[in-house]
């Protein structure tokens, strides 16, 4: 069996990485870093390319295509370091187009697939709550709570909120009552806030209850391919440096501690790629070890991602910790993904318990 892209994918990766790269580079994401402004110029290109909507049925105006799409996507855009609202967006279109009604899935997510509507998920709650089974926000009648790292929040224009008994609700922007307050976070990629409801309108997702656990799993997926994707842009900049930085009158890039550490970094990137591509494939194709697979995938490439930025602060040098080295953009990147859903102890955690010999 040779698992491995299509052609169609590893296409949608280039594409959408040309975009990236042309539309927003690194220097303007340095330029962005310190400013709260939405870059609707560049989610409008990624929009007029379909990635909003690439899981949304065809039906409702989406490509129909598979959760390992959206994570070729993602390891794309986070090799590229790209700011925006993917994550929460396409996790918020899964949660619709998985537990609502016919009625729900006509009315939001042809706007969603579009990108003309921003949505997200507040998922989160107080103590780093981040599974279904531990969300406390009660459900029947209005809201009236706390939920926390809700990213996008500021420009959502629907979130799909985490209920008690697993259960998922709807809260479209604009609803009396929601108040959304932006959190001083590392990654300014990716912003997050704490969302407040006071007696706020939800409308119920009807199958939400069956389908939370399996959009938290894509999200694990998705969050382990983007650091797969900023794992590799990391080694890459090492590399480069390396390369071009001299000292004693010769390339660092001779200097055999060096050497061994790029070497070390390479090793903990590539054989993590297959594991993102199997956690993403099971959501779709089997099912019976998607649950386990995503947790291990999350837990393991974000924990990689964070000690490949160490690596990289110390392959650069003294300039390595500063704000001016772009290592920084990426090293915090790292820390939102290792953060974002839970962390990895408490993946390997309940992925010890979801393993067939634990039982």
């Amino acid at each position: 069996m040779n698992f491995d892209l299509t052609d169609e994918q590893r296409m949608l990766q280039e594409t959408v990485g040309q975009l990236a790269e042309k539309q927003c580079p690194v220097t303007e994401i340095q330029k962005r870093l310190e400013s709260e402004e939405h870059n609707a110029a560049l989610w409008k290109a990624l929009s007029d390319l379909g990635v909003p909507g690439l899981a949304i049925p065809v039906e409702h105006g989406g490509a129909g295509l598979e959760v390992l799409d959206l994570a070729v996507v993602a390891e794309t855009l986070g090799y590229h370091a790209t700011p925006g609202p993917y994550l929460g967006h396409v996790l918020a279109a899964h949660a619709i187009s998985l537990g609502g009604n016919e009625e729900q899935k006509k009315r939001w997510l042809p706007g969603l697939a579009t990108g003309e509507r921003i949505g997200t998920i507040a998922f989160a709650e107080t103590g780093s709550a981040w599974d279904p089974e531990q969300w406390v926000l009660s459900g029947e009648g209005p809201l009236t709570g706390t939920k926390e790292f809700v990213p996008s929040a500021d420009i959502a224009d629907l979130i799909v909120v985490g209920l008690r008994g697993g259960q998922l609700g709807v809260v479209e922007k604009g609803a009396a009552g929601l108040a959304v307050d932006a959190v001083d976070c590392a990654d300014l990629t990716r912003r997050v806030h704490h969302v407040q409801f006071e007696d706020t309108a939800r409308e119920i997702l009807p199958l939400g209850a069956a389908t939370s656990t399996a959009v938290r799993d894509v999200g694990l997926s998705l969050l382990a391919a983007d650091a797969l994707g900023g794992s590799q842009r990391l080694l890459d900049m090492c590399v480069e440096y390396a390369k071009t930085r001299e000292q004693f009158g010769v390339t660092i890039g001779s200097f055999q501690g060096l050497k061994h550490q790029l070497a070390n970094m390479a090793v903990d990137v590539e054989p993590n790629r297959g594991l993102y591509w199997f956690a993403a494939y099971a959501q779709d194709h089997v099912p019976h070890e998607a649950e386990r697979i995503s947790a291990i995938a999350k837990a393991h490439i974000t924990d990689r991602y964070m000690q490949i930025g160490r690596d990289s602060v110390e392959a650069h040098g003294g300039i390595g910790f500063t704000w001016e080295c772009d290592v920084q953009i990426w090293f915090k990147r790292a820390m939102f993904d290792r953060a974002f859903l839970g962390s990895p102890s408490e993946h390997r955690e309940r992925a010890v318990q979801l393993a067939p010999w634990a039982s």
